[in-house]
């Protein structure tokens, strides 16, 4: 696995350290993966920024669906505002309208608290009704990658969309499979997809 780039979805700094210590690029740092994950608490977030591998945090105040009322988006803000006072690297989000396309007036209000930190837009994107049309809105609005399992509940699944989607990207913005990659899988799912980066909860972590 060594000619990818990993990204471990981690809940905890202990996680992220091992994550570190195992080759992983970065973490993305989540709670409550019962739920798909939500943002975590303001403290683990400081405690996994202290283990010196890049952090991106994912801001999701609840789960359910990607539609959100004003005051969650508000809440977003000031989490993304937090996450750059805290020196993380990156934020991972994403919201849609109630018709599956990409809110890309919401997602401007988000971006622009990030101010600079790297930005992935999470699987959200599985929700979308337009995959191709939402790529290209991604994109449009300065994404620096896109994580997804082509539409299905693992990225195995999704792997002829995934493809597609690398070919349609053509550079642009990278997209990272996430959601049942394994050590076991990773090198299959990369050579029928192209992808290079890759995300999961496997990855990067202690053999022992």
């Amino acid at each position: 696995m060594n000619e990818f780039v990993l990204e471990r979805c981690c809940t905890s700094a202990e996680q992220a350290l091992e994550a570190l210590q195992n080759g992983a690029a970065r973490v993305e740092l989540c709670h409550d993966l019962s739920i798909g994950g939500v943002t975590p608490e303001h403290n683990l977030i400081l405690a996994a920024v202290q283990t010196g591998i890049p952090v991106n945090v994912l801001i999701r105040p609840r789960g359910g669906n990607f539609v959100y009322s004003a005051e969650e988006i508000q809440q977003m803000v000031s989490d993304i505002e937090f996450c750059r006072s805290a020196g993380v690297n990156g934020v991972v989000i994403g919201i849609l309208h109630p018709d599956g396309s990409v809110n890309l007036e919401a997602m401007r209000l988000l971006i622009a608290a990030a101010q600079g930190m790297s930005i992935t837009f999470h699987r959200a994107f599985d929700r979308c009704s337009n995959p191709q049309q939402a790529l290209e809105d991604i994109i449009s609005l300065g994404c620096n990658r896109l994580l997804t399992s082509g539409l299905q509940d693992t990225a195995p699944q999704g792997q002829a969309l995934i493809a597609e989607l690398v070919k349609q990207a053509a550079g642009r913005i990278i997209i990272m499979p996430g959601s049942g990659v394994t050590p076991e899988n990773i090198n299959s799912l990369a050579a029928a997809t192209g992808a290079r980066e890759f995300h999961g909860t496997r990855l990067a972590a202690n053999k022992k």
